[in-house]
């Protein structure tokens, strides 16, 4: 096993159930990312938020919004908000809401080609 890994794996045994489940989601998202959409939509699509979602699952729910956007351009962003949530005790919803208005922000971009 590397080092990282063995790093990785020991800040993993240090969080909490709660904290090792959204971190695995998280995972999950990151190495998702790589993969190519065929035949994207030019519009977002149509997808509505449930009353209650988590942090992660609200950002799968954006990227199949807006499969037009490229992943790489909102890592900094979505990976902020994560750490704001999980570390620091934001409030889900209020995160969901800023990385709303971050997809919402860079779809505007790229459809007016400035991205």
């Amino acid at each position: 096993m590397k080092s990282d890994e063995r790093h990785i794996l020991h800040l993993f045994r240090s969080l909490s159930s709660e904290q090792q489940a959204t971190l695995t989601d998280f995972a999950e998202f990151l190495a998702q990312r790589g993969g190519e959409v065929p035949d994207v939509p030019s519009e977002p699509l149509a997808i509505p938020r449930p009353a209650e979602e988590s942090l992660v699952k609200a950002v799968k729910r954006l990227r199949e919004t807006y499969p037009m956007l490229d992943p790489g351009k909102l890592l900094d962003e979505t990976a902020h908000q994560m750490t704001q949530h999980v570390m620091h005790g934001k409030p889900a919803k209020e995160a969901i809401d800023e990385l709303e208005a971050v997809f919402g922000h860079h779809y505007r971009l790229h459809r007016d080609g400035s991205e």
